[in-house]
Order: structure tokens, then sequence, then C-alpha cells
């Protein structure tokens, strides 16, 4: 199984909660062994002026891997699988780093190298902040 299919395959049916809903997408940039801000904007086909914020995966799965008393019972339920699926980043991805780019809607990265492959890898979603 490839990187790409294994990161799909732990995201399946899970949706980055926000005013929409938005699904995991995985990839693999089999040509490129380092990451900077102004290359994932190429890489993505964002204008090179695009605000980049960088943080990391415990950030991004703050609210999602993590069970809170104001979750409804949906929320509740993925927590576990949210929390498989950050473990599947990290059993096959180092040096992970999550990407925030843009305003308001925002279009998410979580990019390491495959440990069994070259390259970068990772998954991509989006979210909507107010």
């Amino acid at each position: 199984m490839t990187i790409t299919e294994t990161l799909n395959q732990a995201s399946a049916g899970l949706l980055m909660p926000s005013e929409s809903e938005f699904p995991f997408e995985g990839f693999h940039w089999d040509n490129v062994n380092s990451l900077s801000a102004e290359v994932l904007l190429e890489l993505t086909g964002h204008a090179p002026d695009t605000q980049v914020e960088e943080t990391d995966l415990d950030y991004l799965f703050r609210n999602l891997a993590v069970s809170k008393e104001w979750h409804d019972e949906i929320q509740q339920a993925n927590v576990p699988k949210f929390q498989q699926l950050k473990q599947i980043v990290e059993d096959n991805l180092s040096e992970i780093t999550v990407y925030r780019v843009g305003t308001i809607e925002l279009d998410v990265y979580i990019v390491g190298k495959p440990k069994a492959k070259n390259g970068l890898a990772g998954l991509a979603t989006k979210v909507i902040e107010t």
C-alpha cells in the first residue's frame, strides 16, 4: 500500500469540522525533499503572497483527538478515530509540520517525510475560521 493510500484509508469518513465539513485527502510529492512556505505555495497553486502559518499536529487535533465536555454525540464518537488518524500519521511520517494557508477559509496541509519513501507526503483539508 502506498503512503497516500495508507493516509486516505486512515482518514476515510473523517471530516474536519468547521462551518462546512471538509474531508482529508492524501498526497505524495516525489521530487520534494524539503519544504518552505514558498515551495508549499508553489506546489499547491496559491499566490506567492498568501499567508502561511506553521503549527504542529497536536495543535491541529487539539479539539478532535481529545474528548471535550462540549462535544456532541458524533464528535465524541470521532475522538478515537482522530486519535487513530494522528497515530497513523506519526507512525508513517517524520518531521511533521502543519501548514495553514490563507485567511478565513484556510487550506491545511499535514506534511512530513515518509519513513519508507522519498519525497514528502501528508494530508490536505480545509477549515473555515470565523
